[in-house]
């Protein structure tokens, strides 16, 4: 593993690492976490029983611009020509939950790690937003990388 910090200068400054002499590849990451909540919140999501409104619909929305958005939240992430961004919701009754799932992909010359995990944050973040109401002590956990592929540091899968 290299130790040398990217983002900082000769000087110890920050500054933003110039990806311009690398190779544009097919980049894809994928992260996911979930969001815990009593029985009560979780079906009214589920029967969109809440005073907000379709909380999963808006979530997908949402996860989506907040990985579109990521360059504006993270310090250092480079503005990035997503091609394509998907949201998967899934239904964790027996949690009560939810787990998100989101995939980001670009032919560039970084990598989409930070969309993804940003798109996540933002997703699950929306649904405790939107449920608040019913349940303030709604617990998100697990935001994680599970995979990525392409650029110079190779492929990645969780076990």
């Amino acid at each position: 593993m290299n130790s040398d910090l990217t983002h900082l200068d000769e000087k110890k400054r920050p500054k933003m690492v110039d990806v311009g002499v690398k190779d544009e590849t097919e980049r894809v990451a994928v992260a996911s976490g979930t969001i815990q909540m009593s029985r009560e919140a979780y079906d009214a999501v589920i029967h969109q029983t809440t005073k907000k409104g379709a909380v999963l619909h808006t979530a997908v929305i949402a996860a989506i611009m907040g990985a579109k958005k990521t360059p504006d939240l993270i310090p250092m992430c480079h503005p990035l020509l997503l091609t394509s961004i998907n949201c998967d919701v899934e239904e964790l009754p027996e949690l009560p939950g939810f787990k998100l799932t989101i995939t980001c992909k670009l032919k560039g010359r970084t990598g989409v790690e930070m969309e993804a995990l940003t798109g996540v944050s933002i997703g699950l973040l929306t649904i405790y937003d939107m449920v608040k109401a019913i349940d303030k002590g709604m617990v998100i956990k697990n935001i994680q990388l599970e995979r990525k592929s392409g650029g110079k540091s190779g492929d990645f899968k969780r076990n």
